[in-house]
């Protein structure tokens, strides 16, 4: 039971922090006609975290730091995807309007965006991966497993519960008329993030 709330605390930790990958779930919960419509950006997100978790448990975050050209590749998607998705944010001021359905995200935008800034973010990808994979290794056979579900599930929970505030504030009046600009801070984060990663990375 330890292993278990060590792996609820320690990913709590590390996803509650605002993040591209929590501004875009959020996003999509505001954004999108129905809640539902929102839900292939909760599942890949997800899917993408437990990808990493299990990554991390196994140790391959030592495999991914010895080799400096798959940091290099992670960083050039993520700084072009980051950019394009900071332009369709910026464009993206409407919110239950008549055309917010043809201004929102389809499925197939939502999860390119939600695997681009979960995946492509070398800096998110590594301490994820290190910091669980650093923690895994006190755990072995039944706690290393309930440690490991403990971080999983905190994942899918979060991520669906950030959808869910999402698509209940952005039903409120007072919120729709401030989003357009919100939208604007959140291209510009995202922008910013682009840039950093380019700097960081001596690209």
């Amino acid at each position: 039971m330890q292993a278990f709330v060590h792996g609820m605390v320690l990913a709590i930790g590390l996803i509650l922090p605002l993040g591209i990958q929590n501004l875009f779930v959020f996003t999509q919960g505001v954004t999108q006609p129905t809640f539902l419509r929102a839900l292939p950006a909760v599942v890949t997100a997800s899917i993408c975290d437990t990808i990493l978790i299990l990554l991390a448990v196994q140790g391959v975050s030592l495999f991914i730091a010895s080799f400096a050209w798959i940091k290099v590749i992670f960083l050039g998607i993520g700084v072009v995807f980051l950019s394009y998705m900071g332009w369709l944010t910026w464009n993206n001021t409407l919110v239950n309007s008549c055309d917010n359905e043809e201004k929102s995200f389809d499925t197939k935008q939502q999860i390119l965006f939600a695997v681009t800034v979960s995946l492509f973010n070398p800096h998110a990808v590594l301490d994820t991966i290190g910091v669980i994979g650093t923690s895994s290794i006190n755990y072995i056979g039944n706690e290393k497993v309930l440690f490991t579900m403990a971080c999983i599930l905190i994942s899918w929970c979060w991520f669906l519960l950030l959808a869910v505030m999402g698509w209940r504030v952005g039903r409120q009046k007072a919120f729709t008329q401030i989003f357009g600009f919100i939208n604007k801070i959140s291209a510009i984060f995202m922008w910013l993030s682009a840039i950093y990663m380019a700097y960081s990375s001596k690209l």
